[in-house]
């Protein structure tokens, strides 16, 4: 696995009174920065106001809310391969999910009415630093790294040729809670407090740097883009009421609570 060679540093977005800042997180602290959006300190611009905050006073925003695309790979655990009974992919197997699915950290996953079995898939997603189109080195085009909850109807996926309609709902896209510049080394899923999923990135049959590489020879990445890089084996379904969380050693934890459609 390649890794970020960078300095690490912890970003986000929160709130406090109803006024929205990004800042970089530093223990239990926010240190304010004057950026108006996380684009601009993806773009590479992360100036400090002074201002500095309890971060236990902040409301957590989800960090990038409206990418261009958010690009899914499939099958790319070893251990989630032999769970599902598939074949090694030879490349990586990819798909696509609307940033109108993306929720933040706290917020609710609703299952829709339409599906009978919706299921968690705990993963590491990368966000895209900058325009990456048919590059041949993906390691310089990662700007960092944060949780991401690939949420399905497994039934609609079982019954539709395409997976847009079982990856697409509202809602089926956690991100968060913070951006990381450094690349993990393990993610970790618990459901209602219990370890459910648990591998370390090398389970992965494409690295980071490998994925960026093929996706941008088939599309062009946007700065802010993310690429969701697969799921380990535990996959299993949600109910109302369950409380859901994708951990990743640098970035954090990412806690979602699970409720039906009204």
């Amino acid at each position: 696995m390649v890794r970020s060679k960078r300095t690490e540093r912890l970003f986000g977005k929160f709130a406090k009174k109803h006024r929205e800042f990004v800042g970089e997180v530093q223990g239990n602290e926010v240190l304010e920065l004057k950026n108006s959006s996380m684009m601009d300190v993806v773009n590479g611009s992360a100036a400090f106001t002074g201002t500095s905050h309890d971060l236990d006073d902040l409301k957590v925003r989800v960090p990038v809310d409206r990418p261009s695309k958010i690009i899914c790979i499939g099958l790319n655990y070893r251990s989630h391969i032999k769970e599902m009974k598939w074949e090694m992919p030879k490349k990586p197997i990819i798909f696509t999910k609307p940033s109108s699915a993306i929720i933040g950290p706290r917020d609710s996953i609703i299952i829709p009415r339409m599906s009978t079995r919706v299921d968690f898939e705990g993963e590491s997603a990368l966000v895209i630093g900058r325009k990456a189109s048919q590059v041949k080195d993906g390691s310089g085009y990662i700007f960092g790294y944060t949780c991401f909850n690939d949420v399905t109807a497994r039934d609609l996926q079982k019954a539709d040729v395409d997976w847009t309609r079982a990856k697409g709902f509202d809602t089926f896209a956690p991100l968060g809670p913070f951006i990381s510049t450094k690349c993990p080394a393990r993610i970790l899923t618990r459901l209602n407090g219990e370890v459910v999923q648990e591998a370390p990135l090398a389970d992965r049959v494409f690295d980071d740097v490998a994925l960026v590489e093929y996706v941008s020879s088939v599309m062009t990445l946007e700065p802010g883009d993310i690429i969701a890089t697969g799921t380990p084996s535990g996959i299993a379904p949600l109910k109302a009421g369950d409380l859901v969380e994708v951990e990743l050693d640098t970035v954090g934890t990412l806690t979602n609570q699970v409720v039906k459609s009204p």
